[in-house]
């Protein structure tokens, strides 16, 4: 480890050198030439919420993939959670600890870095997965709430390049990515990491490390300190949460900077702080950027809302996002980790974009750096579908209604996410978009061949002024449709004469200007 180089800036002021790379044909002498300006954006909202939060780009991504992977990955066992509950001797993670690894005032969550080898790890590999699924940006879990950077950082020696792998992970991920033409996302957990609690074994919501006398969460060690948040609080917000963000944006430019929970707990002036920096690096660079975050902890009009495992049962009238993992278990990758049925993922994606969403899929890699077989073999079965009928995702926009059908979802947001694990849509449910004059109906599932369809959200009650419908077709076939508009009924078809797709059926409807 560098140890000297990282206790010297956490002691210190940190200092950070600004690089720049050739996006647009800015050259670095003109980017720093804007940096000597005044800035764009200044710390205070009023000047933040003239940043548009959602810019184009983003609106029109409707999909994009991220990985939570690090030390974690190396026990892989239970949850992405493991370094906080292996401290408390009551739960199966400290037992299972202590019979794997030894008792964890000897073995560490620490001791996992020089296993996190990621000896298969393949950023190009990944980077063309992830755009074979149809993601339109994609990006690394920069730090998890564990306090170990995925990142060649100089301000802690817990980090992908000192330790385990000894590669800068993100910078390999972040040029792999861009190069495949897709937008770079960074998403930060590390709010969690600061310990809030000196007292004894007090399970603190917003902190990860318990304190525990005579474990390394404890300890005076400069080193381990920085890993277990044991820093004093302001020191903590300035050289670490904002340093380490400062760093990531200097060094790899992300176009999006994603945000967990606990967020609200660091002070309003680093918030503002943090907000003003990436705005104004961005803007020195002419990008369009993005920043994401989970509770009301930002305001809307410079960020956009996540709703964990969740997601609305109505427009949103904002760009809003949902984070989602491809398992149906740990957001990490465990040896029991199951997966959804792609089918699933999909319909789900069909329903947030319908509802003027963007999907934000987990996918959960192993230590050695390889993604599992079941999840890649879903990532590209979505692609797959994407590729044919993408036409009626990327690039639209909700319709007057989201859809019709049985299945309805319950509130948005974590606390129901176990009722949106559970759902499932059938061919009985439809949902919309539109782009330009052309309206798509997408039914979630495969229709039964020469049968009656009927869309009923096209009738003029319900759409307030009837539609002067050209064309009717289904993406897929070469059938001409035969189709009847009736005001009262809505709009109705007969389906090919053959089954299209099983995943989900795409109806092109052109109305004239």
């Amino acid at each position: 480890m560098k140890k000297s180089k990282h206790l010297g800036l956490f002691l210190a002021s940190a200092v950070f050198f600004y690089s720049c790379g050739n996006e647009k044909n800015t050259t670095k002498e003109e980017v720093q030439d804007k940096k000597t300006e005044t800035p764009e954006y200044t710390e205070d909202w009023a000047s933040l919420g003239k940043h548009n939060e959602s810019p184009e780009w983003f609106k029109d991504s409707k999909l994009g993939i991220y990985f939570h992977w690090g030390l974690y990955s190396v026990p892989a066992y239970k949850t992405e959670w493991y370094p906080r509950w292996m401290h408390f001797k009551d739960h199966d993670i400290y037992k299972h600890h202590v019979e794997k690894y030894g008792d964890p005032s000897e073995f560490g969550y620490h001791d996992f870095a020089p296993m996190f080898k990621a000896e298969k790890f393949n950023a190009d590999a990944w980077a063309q997965l992830f755009k074979d699924a149809g993601a339109q940006f994609a990006g690394p879990v920069a730090e998890h709430h564990d306090g170990y950077s995925m990142w060649d950082s100089d301000i802690t020696p817990w980090n992908t390049m000192d330790t385990g792998p000894k590669r800068d992970i993100t910078g390999e991920l972040e040029k792999a990515i861009k190069g495949k033409g897709m937008k770079f996302i960074t998403a930060f957990h590390h709010a969690k990491n600061l310990q809030r609690s000196t007292t004894l074994g007090e399970q603190v919501d917003n902190s990860h490390f318990p304190y525990f006398k005579d474990m390394p969460p404890s300890s005076n060690d400069p080193d381990l300190q920085l890993m277990y948040g044991n820093i004093e609080p302001e020191k903590w917000y300035q050289d670490v949460w904002f340093g380490k963000m400062k760093e990531v944006i200097d060094k790899y430019h992300p176009d999006i900077m994603w945000f967990d929970y606990v967020l609200g707990d660091i002070p309003e002036k680093y918030r503002k702080e943090f907000a003003a920096y990436y705005l104004n690096d961005a803007n020195n660079r002419d990008e369009e950027v993005v920043i994401v975050r989970k509770q009301h902890d930002l305001p809307l009009n410079m960020s956009v809302e996540d709703l964990e495992q969740a997601r609305k049962n109505e427009i949103g009238t904002k760009t809003w996002m949902t984070d989602a993992t491809i398992s149906d278990g740990s957001w990490c990758y465990t040896e029991d980790l199951g997966v959804k049925p792609a089918q699933d993922v999909l319909h789900m994606l069909i329903d947030i974009v319908s509802k003027n969403g963007v999907l934000l899929l987990n996918v959960s890699p192993k230590a050695d750096g390889t993604i599992p077989e079941n999840q890649k073999e879903g990532l590209l079965k979505m692609g797959t579908w994407l590729k044919k009928y993408g036409e009626a995702i990327y690039g639209t926009e909700a319709w007057y209604t989201f859809g019709e059908g049985p299945t309805k979802e319950p509130e948005g947001h974590f606390e129901n996410h176990e009722a949106f694990m559970k759902l499932t849509y059938s061919n009985k449910d439809i949902r919309y978009t539109t782009k330009d004059y052309d309206i798509y109906g997408i039914v979630l599932g495969a229709t039964k061949p020469n049968s009656e369809l009927v869309l009923e959200s096209f009738a003029k009650e319900k759409i307030l002024d009837a539609p002067s419908i050209e064309s009717v077709s289904f993406l897929g076939s070469d059938e001409k449709i035969d189709w009847n508009y009736d005001e009262e009924k809505g709009l109705t078809l007969k389906t090919p004469s053959k089954v299209i797709d099983e995943m989900g059926t795409v109806i092109k409807v052109t109305i004239s200007q």
